[in-house]
């Protein structure tokens, strides 16, 4: 850590989508370096076992988990609240919950579509319209939303994913220029390829090539944007398997 990077011990951050894969791994971390973690989810069997699996150490108090579905708004605004009420505010926001349907235009259903959209991209604007205000008050923090380099490379049967994923890094940008001179940092991560299981064709995430990269590795950027120095503003990481598959 640079002599200018803030010290975590004692903020408070919410990881949407921190049951498992890239969102624990992230929450993980988070808690590793002294931040007080909020998770969300849709699943409360799963909320239940990342809270057992991220409370082991005695950190159980500095663990909590809010079922939601951040593609309805007040959901997402109750998830802000009630970490910002178990914790006494909140300085970091994690926007990692995220849907893969992939089909093709003509083939995927409207719901499957608005599901993709609404938790990638509308689900994104709902929790930080409701965490900026809790972050002014607290006279700064960090949004880092995790993208995909899909948002950059539309593939075949990618159209709802690719369109939520660019529209998450237009408004990561647009977002950024508006909070910056509250001191509220915001930066896109775009994986690639990571060993979770999502996505098209994935397999169980036990068995997923060793080529990809691992929940860890987005998890290792988070940390290091969260730490940069103040004096500049690292706004989106590209993170790229270092040998994919060769094509040919």
């Amino acid at each position: 850590m640079t002599p200018d990077s803030p010290t975590l011990t004692g903020r408070v951050a919410l990881v949407t989508g921190g049951s498992r894969g890239i969102g624990l791994a992230i929450a993980r971390a988070l808690l590793d370096a002294g931040v007080s973690v909020g998770i969300t989810g849709r699943d409360r069997g799963k909320l239940d076992e990342a809270v057992r699996q991220l409370a082991s150490g005695g950190r159980g108090d500095r663990v909590h988990a809010a079922p939601a579905d951040v593609s309805k708004a007040t959901e997402a605004a109750s998830a802000i609240d009630a970490c910002v009420s178990r914790f006494g505010g909140l300085d970091i926001l994690i926007n990692n919950a995220g849907v893969g349907t992939f089909a093709s235009v003509t083939e995927m259903a409207a719901e499957d579509w608005n599901q993709v959209i609404g938790t990638n991209l509308s689900g994104v604007f709902f929790c930080c319209q409701a965490a900026i205000p809790r972050m002014r008050s607290r006279g700064g923090g960090w949004i880092i939303n995790i993208s995909s380099l899909a948002g950059r490379n539309p593939f075949t049967g990618g159209a709802a994913y690719c369109a939520s994923k660019a529209g998450l890094n237009a408004f990561s940008e647009a977002l950024m220029q508006e909070v910056r001179y509250d001191d509220i940092r915001v930066s896109s991560v775009m994986p690639g390829s990571v060993a979770t299981g999502f996505g098209r064709g994935s397999a169980a995430a036990g068995a997923q090539p060793e080529w990809k990269l691992a929940p860890e590795d987005v998890a290792e950027v988070v940390m290091d944007l969260i730490r940069h120095p103040a004096r500049s503003l690292p706004s989106l990481v590209e993170l790229r398997p270092s040998k994919p598959p060769k094509k040919g």
